[in-house]
């Protein structure tokens, strides 16, 4: 299993109301437990099996999840609703929607995140000034990434 996939399970799980989730899948199993303030994680590879010599070690880690930068950040930011791939602009050679500086209104696109092969246009959710751009353009992006900075 990818590691953005089980990073985004882990976001997924740590900010609802389920506290404990797995998922079967070819190459593995994956058993998510929420307690308390962190998230408690095991992988279980479906083809390799554990050596027999080697010493014993607790099977579930604690998965360090790292402090918010949001507290860093002053403005509103918007953040990517969906995981995907993000695109400042409609297409390669065109003009982004925003820059830093630019106003934009509330409702007015912003970015477009790609999400099995269906481009989604992202708008703002407050009206103001961008003064921060955080997505990078092509890059995946994971459910919950600040994107943009409005202030």
């Amino acid at each position: 299993m990818d590691l953005r996939k089980l990073k985004t399970l882990i976001d997924l799980v740590s900010e609802s109301n389920v506290s404990e989730l797995e998922i079967t899948e070819a190459e593995g199993k994956v058993r998510i437990v929420k307690s308390g303030p962190t998230v408690v994680q095991q992988y279980v590879p479906a083809a390799a099996p554990a050596p027999a010599a080697a010493p014993s070690q607790p099977a579930a880690a604690v998965a360090e999840l790292p402090a918010p930068a949001a507290a860093e950040i002053k403005g509103h930011v918007v953040k990517s609703p969906m995981v995907g791939t993000f695109y400042r602009s409609s297409s390669p050679g065109a003009k982004p929607f925003v820059e830093v500086g630019s106003q934009v209104k509330e409702g007015e696109t912003i970015c477009i995140i790609e999400a099995m092969k269906i481009l989604n246009e992202i708008e703002a959710d407050k009206s103001g000034t961008v003064t921060r751009i955080l997505g990078e353009n092509g890059q995946a992006v994971e459910y919950g990434q600040p994107l943009f900075v409005i202030e």
